[in-house]
């Protein structure tokens, strides 16, 4: 019988950055939680024809697709907030709430 042999398997050349702060893909919690603009473009390079886009911060004009995404986000984000713990629910510093309040929710 032959013995196959087991290969080690190889890193990923170039893993996308999972930090936090300065430089970083993802906002601190404190500074509003998700992914920086910086993240969103590291993502995109790595995966092709995604259409992954950053948060929606400022004033937008009703009815605009900024504003429906937004409303969608919020929807979304709303059902998360309800099936967590109540820690998470009750805290307004968790990464949820706080990139809720990023969004303007």
């Amino acid at each position: 019988m032959a013995r196959t042999r087991i290969r080690p398997r190889r890193r990923r050349e170039n893993p996308i950055r999972k930090t936090t702060g300065k430089g970083g893909n993802y906002r601190k919690t404190k500074s509003g939680a998700g992914m920086t603009r910086k993240g969103v473009a590291a993502y995109r390079r790595a995966n092709p024809g995604s259409k992954l886009k950053t948060a929606v911060t400022g004033k937008v004009k009703p009815g605009s697709k900024a504003a429906k995404r937004r409303k969608s986000y919020c929807a979304r984000s709303a059902g998360q907030l309800k099936r967590s713990s109540a820690k998470t629910r009750n805290d307004p510093n968790s990464r949820i709430r706080q990139a809720r309040r990023r969004w303007k929710c």
